[in-house]
């Protein structure tokens, strides 16, 4: 095996993205041991040793990776190495000791998101999530309108409670958010009841709607999208197996033809 193949299999290998992945977990865990200032101004050295030893880590892991490859530039196809690099990268800026200083406390904390590129089962999930925008998108909009059909309502029926809960068009809109997360809804609802009796049909519905419908749809949406994925790895897989079965059948014919040459012999 030559050097790439050796960089190759690192790469791929499990012990390596679990390495990795304790790593961000223990630097994640500093970041938070480091809003106490008594314990960051008790181990300062310590801290920027650990801080140091990352940054070194995280710049040998995206040089293996990148050298793994066998065209330099396919490393950059895939929009979680672009995504590796630029974390890597700006975190190489020497910021600490100018006016920048609270920008590079900030892109440390960004480091935490390698977590997600370290492992793929994580990367499989955010996958699942983006592909899922489109229909996640069109959910919300049929969401807007159903908030904006009824807080027009609700404005019109209960503009003069005194909670002030159903003043305009944008309260009424964050008092039905709140009635969506079941934050003491049943509160506005009897108020609302005590000006409009028969107005539970107008709560009682919103969340139906609202609450269930729109909720199993979001549901829905990931599930299948998460199904899609499934699918297409397990047609990879399949499409791989026919592969070496193809070449195995290559080498038979071969083996079947040396056999006759020999017996011709």
């Amino acid at each position: 095996m030559n050097l790439k193949a050796h960089l190759r299999v690192v790469r791929e290998s499990k012990w390596f993205s679990n390495l990795t992945t304790i790593i961000i977990i223990l630097y994640s865990s500093l970041l938070g041991f480091k809003t106490l200032g008594e314990i960051e101004n008790d181990y300062s050295l310590l801290f920027q040793f650990f801080d140091y030893f990352v940054t070194v880590y995280f710049l040998v892991e995206l040089i293996i990776k990148m050298a793994a490859e066998k065209n330099f530039f396919d490393f950059f196809k895939s929009g979680w190495n672009i995504f590796d690099f630029i974390i890597v990268t700006v975190t190489l800026i020497p910021l600490d000791d100018s006016t920048m200083a609270a920008v590079a406390r900030l892109f440390r904390i960004f480091r935490v998101l390698r977590l997600i590129t370290a492992r793929p089962e994580l990367k499989k999930i955010i996958d699942m999530l983006i592909g899922a925008i489109p229909a996640i998108v069109d959910i919300v909009i049929l969401m807007f309108i159903i908030f904006y059909i009824y807080a027009i309502l609700g404005n019109f029926l209960f503009e003069g409670v005194e909670s002030g809960l159903w003043e305009n068009l944008l309260i009424s809109m964050l008092t039905l958010f709140r009635i969506l997360t079941f934050e003491d809804w049943t509160d506005v609802m009897y108020e609302g009841m005590e000006v409009h009796p028969w107005s539970w049909i107008y709560f009682v519905s919103f969340v139906i709607i609202a609450a269930f419908v729109f909720y199993n749809l979001f549901v829905a949406v990931i599930i299948g999208e998460m199904e899609k994925i499934n699918s297409k790895d397990i047609e990879d897989e399949i499409h791989a197996d026919s592969k070496k079965l193809d070449l195995i059948l290559k080498q038979m014919e071969a083996l079947q033809e040396e056999v006759r040459e020999l017996k011709k012999h």
